[in-house]
């Protein structure tokens, strides 16, 4: 049902209920008082036929009771009075109080009139309803007696007129009728006025619906000034023109952000032509609806070959990706970089046996169920010349710190050699042949930058590796037991946390914990006065990591690029060579090595090292 239904529909009722209303109180209100005006009239009846046997008594008070009430006048005077009432009051009567009629209204209507139900008291607790109901029952007896009037011979009179309401119902049928026409009318036109309201004021909405329908469809040029109904244009200044109005911005910037999505849409395709991963995009129904460039070099099928196709078409469960993709959505859980053989040749040719599988379910909000899903499958080999490549680069980026604190070394003595060769030149120059001090400074810093030449060399020459697969937290004890005793010589407390059990690594045993030591020593030798060194083993997927904590002063922040250089050191008696050891170390075990430090606090080395898995 549309609104302007709904809207005529309550107003309708609404006008239904509020003229029901009116009427309803007209009813009962002139019910209520034609009850009330019977009741009147039969106590005057009762007070006038009282009033005409009291004066007949007065008029000879030596007259017996017997020859009054039986006087024809007195009857008479009865009949006439009940005549007044137009027929509402159907019997006068004068009683004894055994209910023997003494005089009636109606000749020969019986010896005894009986008693009905008091006429004052019905109207008092009956409601307006009750009372239509007895005047449309049919014949109902009620009374109204006067107070008793005690005669000189000492006996009760009662005066009694017998009503019956039913009689006056041709009195209360037209006010009936003319409530009833009045409300039918009312109602007509209250309805005729409310539908014609509505399409007057619903006609702007009907426009705005045709908008938005249009919009719906995607036809985002739909924009159409509000107009008046005679096609002049119409300024914004009611609800429903303003909402029309903003319904063409709206419509607008969809189709600008159409345009938008198209262009994206496009940049991504082409972004993910290139890509190496080949990517795979579900709906919540499962079905592709997007797939990388690289989808096509993997499957030797063309992507819009694969579009729409269900996820169990793509992957069949019969497969090995197929059966783990199919668990991954049944539980809810992603995997990551999962080493997959293919087993299937529905699903890969077979010269790709190995792939390495991701699946992340895509969810609508926070919270709120999965609404896609992305499986990536990407080259194990193509991922290895990848690391390799960029192992490549650190180790280009470490001799190039390391050329650089090379250069600094060698600059020195050079220029402290061409100082003095110039200061022995001047004084030979000048006749002085006592240049000996200056041949000494000069062979001194020959010598001098003949070791940092050697340094260099010994630093730079290939060193063989000895690898051998070491469980991580038994290497981490290792080193913790070599550096236990200068800890406990320096009142420094170790804590161990081990968290990697299980995990093994593939190193150099005696290299490594070389290079493990020069971090350890250095942060030890950072707490003269004790303090605490933390050694902590952990593990993710893809790396192995050893966490080295100290509660030191910390690495000033203009020092922590330099820390890594061949030949810098903040002290005295250090060579600077330690943790550029530590550094070339790692980079041959394909690991990386890197600190965080807050002044006051301490230092953490972070030592990462690839995790050896059970293909290896």
């Amino acid at each position: 049902m549309t609104i302007q239904a709904k809207v005529t529909l309550r107003y309708g009722l609404l006008v239904v209920f509020m003229v029901g209303a009116i009427s309803t109180v007209n009813v009962a209100v002139e019910t209520g008082q034609q009850f009330a005006s019977l009741l009147e009239r039969a106590r005057e009846f009762d007070d006038l036929a009282v009033s005409q046997l009291t004066e007949l008594v007065k008029a000879d008070p030596s007259r017996p009771l017997d020859d009054v009430v039986n006087d024809p006048t007195l009857s008479d005077m009865y009949r006439e009075i009940m005549l007044k009432s137009k027929a509402a009051v159907i019997q006068l009567a004068l009683v004894d109080e055994g209910d023997t009629i003494l005089v009636d209204s109606i000749p020969d209507a019986g010896n005894v009139l009986p008693k009905y139900e008091d006429f004052g008291r019905l109207i008092e607790q009956t409601n307006w309803l009750q009372k239509l109901r007895i005047l449309w029952r049919g014949t109902t007896y009620y009374q109204v007696e006067s107070p008793p009037q005690l005669t000189p011979t000492g006996k009760l009179l009662y005066v009694r007129a017998v009503i019956n309401p039913s009689l006056i119902r041709q009195d209360i049928q037209p006010h009936l009728t003319q409530n009833l026409t009045v409300a039918v009318i009312a109602i007509l036109g209250a309805v005729f006025l409310t539908i014609l309201f509505s399409a007057i004021a619903f006609r702007p909405l009907g426009r705005l619906r045709r908008q938005l329908e249009m919009v719906a469809a995607g036809d985002y040029d739909s924009g159409v000034a509000p107009s008046d109904g005679s096609g002049s244009s119409k300024h914004a200044t009611d609800e429903f023109a303003i909402m029309t109005s903003k319904v063409n911005l709206l419509g607008e910037r969809l189709r600008g952000a159409q345009f938008e999505v198209s262009d994206l849409r496009g940049n991504v395709e082409r972004l993910f032509q290139d890509l190496e991963d080949a990517v795979f995009l579900f709906n919540r129904e499962q079905r592709l609806v997007f797939a990388s460039g690289s989808v096509e070099k993997l499957f030797r099928r063309a992507r819009h070959d694969l579009a729409g196709h269900s996820l169990a078409e793509i992957f069949p469960p019969s497969g090995t990706l197929g059966l783990l993709i199919a668990d991954a959505v049944a539980s809810g859980k992603p995997v990551r970089n999962r080493r997959t053989p293919v087993t299937s040749e529905a699903e890969i040719p077979a010269d790709a046996p190995t792939v390495l599988l991701s699946v992340d379910l895509i969810q609508a909000a926070p919270g709120g169920g999965g609404s896609g899903l992305l499986v990536r499958l990407r080259d194990p080999e193509a991922q290895r010349k990848i690391g390799r490549q960029l192992q490549i680069a650190d180790r280009l980026a470490a001799i190039s710190r390391i050329s650089g604190g090379v250069a600094h070394e060698v600059k020195n003595p050079l220029n402290a050699i061409l100082l003095h060769v110039e200061v022995a030149r001047a004084k030979l120059a000048a006749g002085d042949t006592d240049v000996e001090p200056q041949m000494d400074i000069i062979a001194r810093e020959i010598l001098r930058l003949d070791r940092v030449v050697k340094t260099f060399l010994d630093f730079t020459r290939p060193v063989e590796l000895h690898l051998a697969v070491v469980p991580l937290d038994a290497l981490v004890s290792e080193i913790v037991e070599l550096a236990r005793p200068q800890a406990d010589a320096g009142a420094i407390r170790i804590t161990v946390r081990p968290r990697a059990e299980g995990v093994e690594v593939r190193i150099d045993r005696d290299l490594f914990k070389q290079a493990v030591l020069n971090v350890v020593v250095n942060a030890m030798q950072a707490m003269p006065g004790g303090g605490e060194l933390c050694f902590e083993s952990s593990a993710t997927a893809e790396a192995a990591e050893i966490r080295i904590s100290d509660t030191g002063p910390g690495i000033p922040a203009e020092l922590r690029d330099k820390i890594f250089r061949l030949y810098f050191t903040t002290r005295k008696e250090g060579s600077g060579i330690g943790l550029a050891m530590t550094f070339r170390i790692v980079q041959l075990h394909d690991g990386t090595i890197d600190f965080t430090s807050d002044p006051g606090t301490g230092t953490t080395f972070l030592i990462r090292l690839p995790v050896v898995t059970g293909q290896e």
